[in-house]
């Protein structure tokens, strides 16, 4: 199982499963939410994860996007998407136990900034591959 939250604390969760994949996007709506070079996800079954404490506010960002957030901190938490149905992607920061999942792969790649390292050895795609 694995749990995380927010930087203040006011959210919570746990996702009790296996998670579906985990993943470094370089695309600039995920790098202008998290503020960083690159945002790291893993993506759990949204039935699989529990709030235990807190609610996220929420954003649509753009059409069939919801990005989820702590709106007492700011801490980025969570995206959503029509194209990925039932599945919710924690922002890896949040977990207590970030190490236990490692990236499988690297997204939307065209957009990543020339001065950033990332392992290279993993494969790489210009957008999300098909599941």
């Amino acid at each position: 199982m694995a749990s995380g939250g927010c930087l203040c604390g006011a959210i919570t969760y746990t996702a009790d499963g296996d998670p579906n994949w985990s993943s470094h996007c370089h695309c600039s709506s995920c790098r202008r939410h998290s503020g960083s070079a690159v945002a790291s996800f893993v993506s759990f079954q949204q039935a699989d994860v529990t709030l235990t404490r807190g609610t996220f506010s929420n954003y649509e960002s753009s059409a069939g996007v919801t990005r989820s957030f702590c709106s007492r901190c700011g801490t980025p938490m969570a995206y959503r998407a029509e194209t990925f149905p039932g599945e919710i992607h924690l922002y890896l920061g949040t977990l207590d136990n970030p190490e236990d999942y490692p990236a499988q792969v690297q997204v939307f790649c065209a957009h990543k900034l020339p001065w950033l390292s990332v392992d290279e050895a993993l494969p790489k795609h210009d957008t999300v591959p098909a599941p």
